[in-house]
């Protein structure tokens, strides 16, 4: 009897040991080490905005930065004509170094021609019969600011310029650009109106199309019929300026949309601003240059976080664990009050196999103002399943 109960005995921790060993091994946690939410530290500095009419500034990634606090819908004069070169490019995409489509001028752009030199408003000659580009028009709309190109552009794209306004003005719309309304696609018309942080946000995106930037950034051009002309925008080269539109002629002074690439702490940093309602081009101009120089002296580049870095731990319940480090470096520009959001993205872990260092486990991800970025996250070391004994003597995993 006592025989037959040791073996049953002996059977069932035999069974416990067998069901005990043959478990699935537990998954493990991926544990974030790096705080949710940092404030970049320090007071927003002061910066020399315009004695008159208002400003705004932000920083290519980043985003929005600051403005002068005044601001309220101004007639945007000849930056109208960014948003009609933005969508005549979205319309009809051009490479760069393409010259694009060929347009044929007709009765309809003389027309215009000669109603805006009746009107004493830029303009480049041209005559009916006349073959242009589509580079080419881009070129006399944003470098010597001919209203009659933007009209000739506009029928092109449209067929006739209230349909194009009309665009004009749902892609406003979609850029959330709540201050700003287009009456006409040259800016002649004191009723198409913008603030300067709208301004700011239009050139941004104006600017990702290469062809755009390729043109704001040019001081003459070469045209057929009208030969050398150059770019309103004077100042093109200093202080980094890499363009983009002027705007003035109206009784509500002149503007300046720019960007600029400035070097900030070894980085090369794209810089966009505005000033609207200088008292001449030459004021929106020194304006300009101001606050990029006070810019330039308060924006850092901050590693955030360094390659290898840990980012986050993995340990196991049978006792070997390893840091999880970051795979790059992250190098961000910051403004002082600004929050870094951190946040760890990954999963629960099954180790049933060697784990080797190296492996991505996760990523990390940042957002600072309009930066949003995922860090690729790696194992610092190996990880190796767990041993027979432990697997068999285990009682809580």
């Amino acid at each position: 009897m006592r025989l037959r109960v040791a073996a049953v005995f002996v059977l069932l921790v035999a069974g416990a040991a067998a069901w005990n060993y043959l478990r699935p091994i537990p998954a493990v946690d991926v544990v974030a080490a790096l705080p949710s939410t940092r404030v970049v530290q320090g007071s927003a500095p002061t910066l020399p905005w315009p004695g008159q009419g208002s400003g705004a500034l932000a920083v290519s990634g980043l985003g929005f930065l600051a403005s002068s606090g005044n601001e309220q819908p101004l007639p945007a004069a000849s930056v109208t004509k960014v948003m009609t070169a933005l969508v005549i490019l979205e319309d009809k995409p051009l490479a760069k170094g393409a010259d694009g489509p060929i347009v044929t001028l007709g009765d309809a752009d003389v027309q215009s021609y000669l109603a805006a030199v009746a009107d004493k408003e830029s303009v480049v000659y041209v005559r009916s019969g006349e073959q242009l580009t589509e580079l080419q028009l881009l070129e006399g709309l944003l470098i010597p600011s001919a209203n009659n190109y933007s009209q000739t552009l506009a029928r092109w794209d449209a067929a006739n310029i209230p349909a194009f306004v009309a665009k004009m003005n749902a892609r406003a719309a979609s850029l959330n650009l709540k201050h700003t309304s287009f009456a006409d696609t040259s800016g002649a018309s004191p009723l198409s109106v913008s603030t300067a942080s709208d301004l700011v946000a239009l050139g941004m995106v104006a600017m990702k199309q290469e062809v755009f930037a390729q043109v704001v950034a040019m001081q003459q051009a070469e045209l057929p019929l009208a030969g050398t002309v150059y770019n309103v925008d004077r100042v093109i080269g200093q202080s980094g300026i890499v363009g983009i539109k002027t705007g003035s002629g109206l009784s509500s002074g002149a503007n300046f949309l720019f960007a600029a690439s400035l070097s900030v702490d070894g980085h090369s940093i794209t810089v966009f601003g505005c000033v609207m309602g200088q008292e001449t081009l030459d004021a929106a101009f020194s304006g300009a240059i101001r606050l990029l120089a006070a810019l330039q002296r308060v924006l850092h580049v901050v590693r955030v976080i360094a390659r290898n870095d840990p980012v986050a731990t993995i340990g196991t319940p049978w006792g070997p664990q390893t840091d999880v480090v970051s795979s790059v470096d992250v190098d961000l520009v910051e403004w002082p009050g600004l929050v870094l959001h951190q946040k760890l993205v990954s999963r629960p872990l099954v180790i049933d196999q060697p784990l080797a260092a190296g492996t991505v486990e996760g990523t990390e991800h940042v957002v600072l103002g309009d930066y949003s970025l995922d860090v690729p996250i790696v194992t610092a070391n190996a990880l190796y399943p767990p041993g027979r004994l432990w697997r068999l003597l285990r009682f809580s995993f």
